[in-house]
């Protein structure tokens, strides 16, 4: 189960079964299928997403290459009295190099890379004819990966989507 929250009336549990697949040449595959039930009776209740998460590392010279991310694509429509909620997709992928361990500060210490960013009706809410699915903008930030064995930074450098 996931819980899922934000500003004003945003609460949803994703309810529902995970996979980990075994897949060869992956460090980790999730294949995570939800029921999306929000408190509250705001449209987006009772509806599918399907949400895979990966990560492959690639060895390159002294250090390693890291891809790994997620999809989530909700599948389903819901139109209540309060409004409406569309399908959504939304795309997180991030590649990156091991400079901790290239510059033998040890293993998973420190990353530099980019990742693409897409989000097709941005939490439910319908894309206008006039706007384009949402997109992180170019920057360079500081961030931390979780996992469940460490925390680790990384330095991520964003980019803008092209369609």
């Amino acid at each position: 189960m996931t819980y899922e929250f934000g500003e004003g009336d945003n609460e949803s549990y994703l309810i529902g079964p995970g996979f980990d697949l075994a897949i060869p040449g992956f460090d980790y595959f999730q294949l995570n299928f939800y029921n999306r039930q929000t408190e509250g009776s705001r449209a987006g209740d009772n509806v599918w997403q399907i949400t895979p998460v990966w990560s492959y590392t690639i060895p390159v010279g002294r250090s390693d290459i890291l891809i790994d991310g997620f999809i989530d694509w909700v599948v389903d429509n819901d139109k209540n009295s309060k409004g409406e909620y569309h399908a959504n997709l939304h795309i997180n992928p991030q590649i990156k190099y091991d400079l901790g361990k290239a510059l033998k500060l040890g293993d998973k210490q420190l990353y530099v890379g980019i990742e693409y960013d897409y989000w097709k009706n941005k939490y439910g809410v319908k894309d206008t004819p006039t706007s384009t699915p949402t997109r992180t903008p170019p920057a360079c930030c500081s961030s931390t990966i979780s996992d469940a064995v460490s925390t680790v930074p990384v330095l991520v450098a964003g980019t803008d989507c092209i369609e």
